[in-house]
């Protein structure tokens, strides 16, 4: 895995310094406004370095629960204090919970959480939905369909990695700790993941073109390639996955930042990413094997941008290189949140809502920064702005 700190160097390999210390207390508009502008910089990195595309990607395998805008804060901030890569990471109360409290000293990261407000919602006499806040009454002619919260603006939120704790111990597996993922029973999870969305998984000798996989949204189909080995075919049954996910008929999202059919590319670096991360997260390094892919991908990023300024999609105005950037890496990571959900990979995916405090400690584990013998907070699944 590529360090943490090349995420926030300069050509001359300098740390770059972005925005104040994470000390200094600001106003939530300025701190949102700092970690905006602290994610755009690390996107603009990435589109000028490829390679920090994969370190960003390596981190989501890790903190596959975190959006990718988030992922790219805390690695961004670890970075810039020169140390690990973050692991598992929560905010001061849940690490209280786990039995853990933060070293004396030690400076919060921040992410970009969401704020949240019950919403009653309304379907009113004239046929018009509207949402209402709960504490408001609602017209007596409107016919209520429940309640949801909805999010209703962003927040900085400060979180620490377990590295800046102590306390009750807890298994942290490591990055590339694992020997390798179980192929039969990822292949089996990864076939489920298509039949929840509506694709069978053909695997069959007939090759399409020169591919070794194909999707058929018309069919929903996905045909594998029988000639490759056990691997192959799981990775190329996780990129056509990726495509699934993000490039059906129906994605608006993506014909609009220059992903799909607008631009091919595009498409097949997002599809790449996904499976390079899914894999990734289940302990298989498909860097070599995903390094063309990979590198081509900030190209797409930037002819997309180019395209976008001949003409407006969709009413839009045109989209800068890091709006692209950024869809890109939120498409990805929600992809690959979907099917790690289903393919339970080991860790936590950084967060600690998936940690028993009871779990009983084993010799054969790694930890970070944990006394003894021996990487949250259910925080925002979404990127902020």
């Amino acid at each position: 895995m590529a360090a943490a700190s090349e995420l926030n160097a300069d050509a001359t390999g300098a740390a770059e310094p972005a925005g104040p210390p994470s000390n200094v207390r600001l106003s939530p508009e300025e701190r949102i406004a700092d970690l905006t502008k602290g994610l755009h910089a690390a996107l603009e990195q990435a589109i000028d370095s490829p390679a920090r595309w994969q370190v960003l990607l390596d981190a989501s395998a890790t903190l596959w629960r975190y959006s990718g805008g988030n992922v790219a804060l805390l690695m961004m901030q670890m970075a810039q204090r020169g140390t690990e890569e973050p692991t598992l990471v929560a905010g001061y109360k849940e690490w209280a919970r786990h039995g853990r409290t933060v070293l004396r000293g030690e400076h919060a990261l921040w992410i970009i959480a969401p704020r949240t407000a019950a919403m009653q919602e309304l379907t009113l006499a004239d046929g018009q939905r509207k949402l209402l806040p709960v504490s408001q009454a609602a017209p007596t002619d409107a016919v209520s369909s429940g309640k949801k919260n909805v999010i209703t603006g962003w927040r900085g939120q400060a979180v620490f990695d377990v590295t800046q704790t102590e306390g009750t111990p807890l298994l942290v597996p490591r990055p590339g700790a694992q020997s390798g993922a179980n192929l039969d029973d990822l292949w089996r999870s990864l076939c489920d993941v298509a039949k929840e969305n509506g694709f069978r998984v053909d695997v069959s000798g007939v090759q399409y073109g020169y591919t070794s996989g194909y999707t058929d949204f018309d069919a929903r189909r996905i045909q594998i390639g029988l000639w490759m080995n056990t691997e192959e075919q799981v990775a190329v049954l996780a990129h056509e996955l990726g495509h699934v996910l993000l490039h059906g008929p129906d994605d608006s999202v993506g014909r609009l930042y220059g992903s799909s059919a607008n631009h091919r590319g595009l498409a097949e670096a997002e599809a790449e990413s996904v499976a390079y991360t899914v894999l990734r997260a289940h302990g298989i390094d498909r860097g070599p094997q995903s390094a063309t892919y990979l590198a081509g991908w900030a190209d797409a990023v930037i002819n997309a941008e180019r395209d976008m300024k001949r003409v407006t999609l969709e009413g839009r105005a045109v989209t800068s290189r890091v709006d692209i950037a950024k869809s890109v890496l939120g498409r990805v990571t929600a992809a690959t949140k979907g099917i790690l959900a289903v393919s339970d990979p080991p860790g936590f995916g950084g967060k600690l809502a998936a940690v028993d405090a009871g779990r009983t400690v084993t010799a054969s584990s790694t930890y970070a920064g944990v006394p003894g013998p021996g990487p949250s907070m259910g925080g925002p699944e979404l990127a902020g702005p």
